[in-house]
């Protein structure tokens, strides 16, 4: 047992870095804990969140979730040695729902979107491999960087706010309106969003996760929503048989596949393509970033060490994502939670990802998570994207004007991809008109251009 430690700590270069095994392990506990929310939410959001169906099913998107997950955190700690965990991304998988699938958006099939996924991941591998990354990241204006990391956060706790019945559409007046108090749903809804607010402030780990564990005992208890839990032995944990459906990647992906054409030759799904590609470039790279310092990922220049395996891994998270079904998979800034608590080699990433694996038994009991259950998580989660808009130069109208219109038409237009082309368009013109042109990069000129045929060829 003792040469097995060694070998780990040597492999991992656990001591070298002041670390022990026993605090990695523990940092990935922690990881996992922080970023755990994601097995419950990203099944609902990818299913329709409530708001319609978009014909997948929950238990497969869940059983998805959780082996890519599992799959590329190991694989980022084994490969790149960084402790940074990856999961199907918040903000890209409500794209892929409620803009790309939904009847009021593009009303795509999920094979399509899955399809638009793919494309977006093999491209994210060769722009990894080519270094073309770096040139597309630097002609994009970190101000809109920003702008669009806090309207997704906007546009999530949106979302959040619907499904915990704290606030609901007026029919009549086609707006917003808050929900009533003699609403169960809202009840259980505000129990949950003050209860995760109380964790998050006194800063316990795994505030999310365990919010959305105490919302659904709590409507389990009180039968709010209409949740009910069937207790039974060991037959009632899953198998591969208790799934209505296996991996779409063995069962329909031959039909998403068959969009990949389809896909390519329209100007929608170049749209889809790029905001996949988008979202994910800067969340990947903002989650680096962030995490570097404290993680002991620097070298003496300042560098990144082994940032290329990093970016390459994330990219393949996100083409073995959607071969089993599920939306873009990306680095977690919820990685910080673990560091935070000490981790800083790939064995808090491995731990993490062997607790992913883990969580398939708990399939049963996470089933019951409703809308109003993953409510409060996604509120706290737009709140923390939301804080992104601290880093814009609002004194500067140049600067203001198109990060307020990404965010607010990406809110109102119920459309992340609209906020980015408004926004990045509305970014091109602002700069011509404040005569500075010159200081627009090709690439800007290119995106605006492309959102503008788009949008006429709609009108046409």
């Amino acid at each position: 047992m003792e040469k097995v430690m060694s070998r780990i700590d040597t492999f991992f270069g656990i001591s070298k870095k002041g670390s022990t095994i026993k605090r990695e392990m523990f940092a990935g506990l922690v990881t996992f804990l922080a970023m755990a929310y994601i097995l419950a939410v990203n099944p609902t959001m990818l299913a329709g969140n409530g708001a319609f169906d978009t014909g997948m099913e929950w238990g497969s998107i869940f059983l998805a979730t959780a082996i890519s997950s599992g799959f590329t955190t190991i694989l980022m700690g084994v490969v790149a040695k960084y402790p940074i965990a990856l999961a199907p991304g918040m903000g890209l998988n409500a794209f892929f729902a409620l803009t790309v699938c939904a009847p009021w958006g593009m009303n795509k099939s999920w094979q399509f979107a899955l399809a638009a996924v793919l494309i977006s991941g093999v491209i994210f591998v060769l722009i990894s491999l080519t270094g073309v990354r770096k040139k597309v990241i630097d002609a994009i204006p970190q101000s809109l960087k920003y702008a669009v990391g806090a309207g997704i956060g906007f546009f999530i706790a949106f979302l959040g706010l619907k499904g915990a019945g704290i606030i609901y559409i007026d029919t009549a007046a086609a707006l917003p309106a808050l929900g009533s108090l003699s609403s169960p749903v809202m009840v259980l809804g505000l129990f949950g969003l003050f209860l995760t607010i109380v964790l998050m402030v006194r800063k316990v780990k795994g505030a999310i996760f365990f919010g959305i564990v105490a919302t659904a005992v709590a409507g389990l208890i009180a039968n709010f929503a209409g949740i009910s839990l069937v207790v039974g032995g060991v037959e009632q944990m899953p198998h591969w048989s208790g799934f209505d459906l296996t991996f779409p990647a063995f069962t329909t992906f031959g039909a998403a596949f068959g969009e990949v054409g389809n896909v390519l030759t329209s100007p929608e799904g170049w749209l889809i393509i790029f905001s996949f590609l988008f979202v994910d470039f800067f969340d990947t790279a903002g989650t680096l970033m962030a995490v570097a310092g404290p993680a002991k990922l620097l070298n003496e220049k300042g560098e990144l060490v082994n940032s290329e395996k990093a970016l390459l891994i994330d990219a393949i998270g996100t083409v073995f994502g959607s071969v089993l079904g599920t939306s873009t998979v990306t680095s977690y800034i919820e990685s910080a939670a673990g560091i935070e608590e000490g981790g800083c080699t790939g064995l808090t990433s491995v731990t993490t990802g062997v607790l992913f694996f883990a969580s398939i038994i708990l399939f049963p009991v996470l089933s019951v998570v409703t809308g109003v259950v993953t409510g409060p998580a996604l509120i706290i989660v737009g709140i923390l994207m939301a804080s992104a808009l601290k880093n814009i130069d609002w004194s500067d109208f140049t600067i203001a004007v198109p990060a307020f219109v990404t965010v607010i038409v990406m809110v109102l237009s119920y459309s992340i991809s609209n906020g980015i082309a408004v926004g990045f368009f509305t970014y091109v013109v602002t700069m011509i008109g404040a005569g500075k042109a010159k200081k627009v990069h090709p690439i800007m000129y290119a995106l605006a251009v492309l959102f503008a045929v788009y949008y006429i060829v709609q009108i046409l």
